[in-house]
């Protein structure tokens, strides 16, 4: 449906998008994902033929969008983060306006697309009220009826829940849902929640660039380096190392600040092979050493801490890495660690030794969360 090559967009000596090339097939829910002036908006504005590109081309449904904008177009149905409403009208009459733009001319087939759309989006009993009396949720919803007349097989719908409550939120999402069975969807966001919860694919763009493009769940599983789990133990801590030494698949462990954990207990990360889960083990080995458990908790990784990992070294990090990668190379950790802990905090950590080593170091000795050793 979608075919995005080598675009391009500069303004002036400000390049706002930077050479993005992807593709999005009929039938699905793709979301364009970045930080505020990542060029989101920038692409979609290309993308409807609002604006043009710098170079590069975009073809919708085989047209391109600049020699061929009428083809184009009809196959658009374009929601702007600001719906573009004639608040004075009512909301019959705004459609029915919408319906002679797209050259709908006959009477019946007004009524048909009117009443279909405003039936799909929920705001039929809406049709005779002004739009300025209309809540910031129905506005929405009536520049969605907008996208939707003439029945166009793609939808784009730049930011479509700012602004809304939380109930709105789901209401809206619930409606997009419902109409990627006939449309395709192209939406943009960067509101993690938002994007993972209604896509089937995700493109994240940072600084004009394109970073990646796969499913939410394959984003955050690339994102992670090892299997692991984070625990807090009470009891000593020469027994809690005895008692580790004896289960295998141990590749590494990470303990915690003793500031951090309460008296008597030792809080640490202890991480293991991908397909590896030790986690029965772990708990016969505790038992049997006489350290009991307080807490045991699965590592995981969500979709804020892979967009967070992926966007937060700008274009020196285009093109993604996993998250051992930002935290093991020296440069990295460098640049990384320097936004989330003072100087102080740097000179007061060390790195993580294997697990031979970490198993014997003293009782006085701080770990790092470095990522070969990972982050708690």
């Amino acid at each position: 449906m979608i075919e995005v090559k080598n675009l391009v967009k500069d303004y002036g000596k400000h390049h706002a998008v930077k050479d993005i090339s992807f593709s999005v097939p009929d039938g699905q829910i793709v979301g364009l994902l970045g930080p505020n002036g990542a060029g989101k908006s920038t692409t979609m504005n290309i993308m409807t033929g609002y604006i043009s590109a710098t170079s590069g081309e975009v073809k919708i449904g085989g047209y391109d969008i600049l020699e061929q904008p009428i083809q184009a177009k009809k196959l658009i149905g374009y929601l702007p983060e600001i719906p573009p409403l004639y608040e004075d009208m009512t909301v019959a009459e705004y459609l029915n306006f919408i319906c002679d733009l797209k050259g709908i001319r006959k009477k019946t087939e007004k009524e048909s697309s009117i009443n279909e759309v405003t039936e799909a989006v929920k705001i039929s009993d809406m049709k005779g009220r002004l739009i300025k009396n209309l809540s910031k949720g129905y506005k929405q919803r009536v520049g969605l009826a907008q996208a939707l007349i003439g029945n166009p097989p793609l939808l784009i719908l730049d930011e479509p829940t700012v602004g809304l409550d939380p109930s709105q939120i789901i209401e809206m999402r619930e409606l997009i849902r419902e109409l990627s069975k006939n449309h395709t969807v192209l939406l943009s966001s960067h509101i993690m929640q938002e994007i993972s919860a209604v896509c089937d694919e995700i493109i994240i763009i940072n600084e004009g660039k394109m970073i990646t493009k796969d499913t939410p769940e394959n984003i955050t599983k690339k994102m992670v380096d090892t299997n692991g789990v984070h625990v807090v133990v009470k009891g000593d801590k020469t027994k809690l190392k005895e008692a580790l030494r004896t289960i295998s698949g141990i590749k590494n462990v990470s303990y915690d600040n003793d500031k951090d954990t309460e008296e008597d207990t030792t809080g640490l990360t202890i991480y293991c092979a991908e397909d590896e889960d030790i986690r029965v083990d772990l708990f016969y080995a505790l038992a049997k050493a006489e350290c009991p458990l307080i807490e045991m908790n699965k590592l995981d990784t969500s979709l804020e801490d892979a967009f967070l990992a992926l966007t937060r070294g700008g274009s020196k990090q285009y093109g993604g890495r996993k998250l051992k990668k930002l935290k093991s190379e020296k440069k990295d950790k460098a640049e990384t660690e320097g936004e989330l802990q003072n100087e102080n905090e740097n000179q007061n950590s060390e790195k993580n030794a294997d697990i031979s080593g970490e198993l014997d170091v003293s009782e006085t000795e701080k770990h790092s969360s470095d990522m070969e050793g990972g982050e708690k």
